[in-house]
């Protein structure tokens, strides 16, 4: 066995093979171990936002991003639950209720908005995301929290879209998923 063979054999994720990428893998192993000890309540603090938001530079050789992302969101998981049951000791359920509620609230009054002006727009020579497909999601985000259709956390989290010139910022579309996931998280 070659000295790469056995480095991957021993990975705590599947590593990419030819020319697919995946994520760098001391840097996924340097944030989960900043998580674990955050978690353990050493070191620098973390909460479930930051976790979500952790990104990972992309590389021939790396971890498979569906096996890292499949575990940061157990990750993710863990915090916010955390972090609920922290809050409504702190201040009680109905407390965190009327934030989680407050926060949908934002969410409804944002995407009430005309379709196609939702949000702001990338120039017309620079790309945002595909205005239907974030529409598109948007009403799905909308049944669930006006009329309670079935929504999940995963839903959200693997939610992807195409890029066109002219379309909805990229940075606007994921702060509204981020706080998507928050309620979904809050409720779960």
């Amino acid at each position: 066995m070659t000295d790469s063979n056995s480095r991957a054999a021993s990975a705590p994720f599947p590593v990419t093979e030819g020319r697919e990428k995946g994520y760098q893998r001391a840097a996924v192993d340097v944030f989960l171990r900043r998580a674990k000890s955050s978690f353990d309540g050493e070191g620098a603090p973390l909460d479930s936002a930051g976790v979500r938001q952790a990104s990972f530079p992309l590389v021939k050789g790396g971890y498979r991003i569906s096996d890292v992302d499949a575990a940061l969101a157990r990750v993710e998981d863990a915090f916010a639950q955390r972090e609920r049951a922290a809050a409504v000791a702190r201040a009680g359920a109905g407390v965190w209720v009327d934030r989680a509620r407050g926060e949908a609230q934002l969410i409804l009054d944002h995407l009430a908005r005309p379709k196609k002006k939702r949000f702001a727009r990338s120039g017309p020579l620079t790309f945002g995301y595909r205005i239907d497909e974030v529409d598109h999601v948007a009403e799905k985000i909308v049944r669930f929290l006006r009329d309670g259709q079935t929504l999940t956390v995963e839903q959200v989290r693997s939610t992807a879209f195409r890029m066109q010139r002219g379309g909805y910022r990229e940075e606007q579309v994921d702060a509204l998923l981020d706080a998507t996931i928050d309620v979904l998280l809050a409720v779960r």
